[in-house]
């Protein structure tokens, strides 16, 4: 009886287990139905949009990480007339020091018909981490005052929250994106390209620079954004005589790039908190020998996981998902890239591009590109997880049609706009959540914890598992059942 007892349990544990595998992975594809209205821009004269009072108050106010540590950000904003406010000060908020002035440059562009604002970006350095600044711009009536506090200091156990946003545009959908991150905890956005869909309207309307800076203001002055350039960046347009690639994007968007030793400000790698982050450009040259892929051979071998233990890769095209809208247009990327990524044990790779939201299994195909046919990605636990957040909200609308039946290495998928929230708690483990628009700014439609490959190590294999039951509960005797370690492992496994 016992014999039969141990051996019955031996069975619901094979099978349970057997399924729990199976279940984990099991693509999901939501069967959530968003609303089929197209997404339309706000039009200009909208509060969104409204610029400060005052003939020339600063206006689209934006801040991002200053340099590869934390210790320094760059400030930029733009008013109409260059007159004195290339000035800026700032201090440590309420512990009465004193003011420090700061004295910026400023410049302006031309695109097509479009003359813009002036221009003005000043590295403040030398700050002090987690600490609170208050900062002012221009000086008089025109003057504003705004604040930001500064990450804290490296290490493996820093817990820090990033925002994830992409494709954001300007349209009421992309209000309600940005409203709902705006009252999450989030720290400091991670941007994965596609800014303000100015290359949408005739002549590139430049208009729509200025509106997309005021709109969004209300995080970027108060917070860093760490800029992805996307597709809509390039505006590269002969026919307007305009052939200078990320024109507006390059004069309006100021990244750290020489920090981290790159001879580009689309590719760029800083450290912040307990992360490592790596900023690739997916329209500039990257095949061997480049400058982007020489950049980051010796830019992954830099990293330190015993003081950033996560490694986090930002590029703007997906190189694994599975909607039909801009399908493997990331593969070549990923047959240079991905067995860097998993030598180096990339932990997640944020990407735009393709208007849904997507998260991937950790996999890998590295033994046969998936061009060359007969050869699919396999699920690899050393490999990344792939999150595709091009859900922002912009004009071009979602992208609702999916590859069917949905690929093994696709884990959930849905066609609704949105954002993500990465919480990372300490060295091992890091929170994922993805919130869709439709529920409200606190309802969770995908989450997933994500182990560190570094300090948190899975095994190699998807089916160990199974292998030890095949080969090891026929060996069970019912006399060492309930003391078996080998039934312990299985129990706690399950």
């Amino acid at each position: 009886m016992y014999r039969k007892l141990c051996r019955s349990l031996s069975a619901w544990i094979m099978f349970f287990l057997f399924w729990r595998e199976a279940l984990v992975h099991a693509g999901v594809t939501s069967s959530y139905v968003r609303k089929l209205s197209e997404s339309k821009d706000m039009p200009i004269d909208s509060l969104a949009f409204r610029p400060p009072s005052g003939f020339n108050a600063p206006q689209q106010v934006h801040i991002t990480q200053g340099d590869y540590d934390g210790h320094a950000v760059i400030i930029s904003w733009v008013s109409t007339s260059q007159s004195t406010l290339g000035v800026l000060t700032y201090s440590l908020a309420n512990d009465g020091s004193e003011s420090n002035d700061v004295h910026c440059n400023a410049t302006n562009y031309t695109f097509a018909s479009y003359k813009s604002g002036y221009i003005h970006h000043c590295l403040v350095g030398g700050l002090m981490h987690d600490s609170n600044y208050t900062y002012k711009l221009g000086k008089g009536a025109e003057a504003r005052q705004f604040w930001f506090c500064t990450p804290p200091k490296l290490g493996p156990d820093v817990a820090y929250t990033f925002g994830i946003i992409g494709d954001l545009g300007q349209t009421y959908d992309s209000l309600r994106t940005f409203e709902h991150y705006t009252a999450s905890n989030g720290q400091a956005v991670l941007y994965v390209g596609d800014l303000s869909y100015a290359d949408h309207y005739p002549q590139h309307n430049g208009e729509r620079w200025d509106t997309w800076g005021r709109f969004i203001e209300p995080s970027t002055a108060y917070q860093p954004w760490i800029w992805t350039a996307g597709n809509h960046e390039i505006e590269f347009s002969p026919e307007l005589d305009e052939i200078e690639p990320f024109k507006p994007f390059l004069h309006r968007y100021a990244t750290p790039y020489a920090a981290s030793n790159s001879t580009s400000p689309l590719w760029y790698a800083i450290r912040r908190a307990s992360a490592h982050i790596i900023v690739l450009s997916s329209y500039s040259a990257y095949g061997k020998y480049t400058p982007q892929w020489i950049w980051l051979h010796d830019e992954l071998k830099r990293v330190d996981r015993t003081i950033t233990p996560w490694l986090i890769i930002l590029v703007h095209t997906p190189l694994y998902d599975s909607n039909r809208a801009h399908y493997m247009e990331g593969e070549g990327m990923r047959a240079e890239f991905e067995t860097w990524f998993l030598k180096y044990k990339v932990d997640a790779v944020f990407s735009g591009h393709a208007h849904a939201y997507e998260r991937t299994h950790r996999v890998s195909n590295v033994v046969s590109y998936a061009v060359s046919g007969g050869c699919v990605p396999a699920h690899d636990r050393s490999a990344p997880v792939y999150v595709t957040v091009g859900d922002g909200g912009n004009i071009e609308g979602l992208a609702r049609t999916y590859i069917q039946p949905q690929p093994e290495y696709s884990a959930f998928r849905e066609a609704s706009y949105g954002h993500a929230i990465l919480d990372i708690k300490n060295r091992t483990h890091a929170h994922l959540m993805w919130h869709r628009n439709d529920d409200g700014e606190v309802s969770i439609a995908d989450e997933f914890w994500i182990q560190n490959q570094i300090w948190m190590p899975r095994k190699s294999s998807d089916v160990v598992p199974r292998r030890i039951l095949k080969k090891s509960f026929s060996k069970l005797k019912c006399s060492v059942c309930e003391q078996s370690p080998l039934l312990k492992r299985l129990l706690n496994a399950a």
